[in-house]
């Protein structure tokens, strides 16, 4: 059977179209992600814009018909948080399925970790034992502590790279004065926000997903062209991570989106996902995180295998 699901978030579109025949590894037929910004001006008026939405839906319709040309049976949409945090996010998911002819699933915050935590500790070998899993999103970041395939604790903080983008803008080389204030505002909210039980699993293992943790990987190893199966299972040390935002720092934005691996369209986002990310390893007590090129979309994919129940449709 070919499954494609579409994962439309807060700032990319991500597209998955595989060959399944259970549980067990499939085979990816095709896959591909496209930035259309959907957040952008959500933190400021409460709802979508005409543009973003416009743009989203345009792409979310060619992934559709993308994969039904090429064979799927099924086809899965699943939207994060600016859907399920904007007013307008029910005409959102109608205009979706008018596009589509796919009733447009919108996860909550816990249902998005939970759909992340497979993604991940499946294609890091399921390991055992305790783990902490953050994924860096455009409109929330969501924090996950699991015991294997068990989760112990998850929080969805709405703490995304899109609106700190908008309030912390780096068009020219970054004003670090003003990046420890931005790094600050993250920590603070990471200590009043996280459960306790996640912020006393220190020495637990920490893994990132999402796009900020897979580009810094990427510019971390030197590729030239991003490559997920060098990406996967990276590890990122503090040092590293200190290195890559020395150098994201001293460019100008354009230059920033001219660098492999870092499209121009998530250029101005890379610096509060380091803030994030930065913010995090501090909060945890924690040297270094591996790096997860698997999350969310793939998490999609199993869920629809049965690994899970579906979230809810609106």
């Amino acid at each position: 059977m070919r499954i494609a699901t579409i994962d439309v978030g807060s700032n990319t579109v991500r597209l998955l179209v595989a060959d399944v025949a259970g549980p067990d590894p499939w085979r990816v037929a095709d896959e591909a992600q496209a930035v259309t910004r959907l957040a952008e001006g959500l933190a400021t008026t409460g709802a979508l814009g005409a543009a973003p939405i416009a743009r989203t839906l345009e792409v979310v319709r060619a992934y559709a018909e993308r994969g039904r040309r090429q064979g799927a049976t099924r086809v899965r949409i699943v939207a994060t948080s600016a859907v399920r945090e904007a007013a307008n996010g029910r005409a959102v998911a109608s205009a979706v399925r008018r596009a589509t002819g796919v009733a447009l699933e919108v996860v909550s915050g816990e249902e998005e970790a939970r759909l992340t935590l497979l993604g991940v500790r499946r294609g890091l070998g399921d390991p055992a034992g305790p783990l902490v899993v953050f994924d860096v999103g455009g409109g929330s970041t969501e924090y996950i502590l699991a015991e294997g395939a068990r989760v112990r604790a998850v929080a969805s903080l709405r703490l995304g790279v899109v609106p700190l983008a908008e309030r912390f803008a780096f068009p020219e080389a970054v004003d670090f004065a003003r990046y420890a204030e931005l790094r600050a505002e993250v920590r603070d909210r990471l200590a009043r926000e996280l459960p306790t039980a996640i912020r006393a699993a220190r020495g637990a293992p920490l893994v990132g997903t999402a796009g900020t943790v897979t580009t810094l990987a990427a510019l971390d190893l030197g590729l030239a062209r991003y490559d997920a199966a060098r990406v996967q299972g990276h590890r990122l040390e503090r040092a590293a991570i200190d290195a890559q935002l020395r150098r994201l720092g001293a460019l100008p934005l354009a230059d920033r989106g001219a660098l492999p691996c870092l499209p121009p369209g998530r250029a101005d986002l890379i610096v509060p996902g380091v803030a994030i990310v930065q913010a995090t390893l501090e909060c945890l007590d924690a040297p270094a995180l591996t790096v997860s090129d698997w999350g969310l979309r793939e998490g999609i994919l199993l869920d629809a295998l049965g690994a899970g129940a579906g979230p809810p449709v609106i």
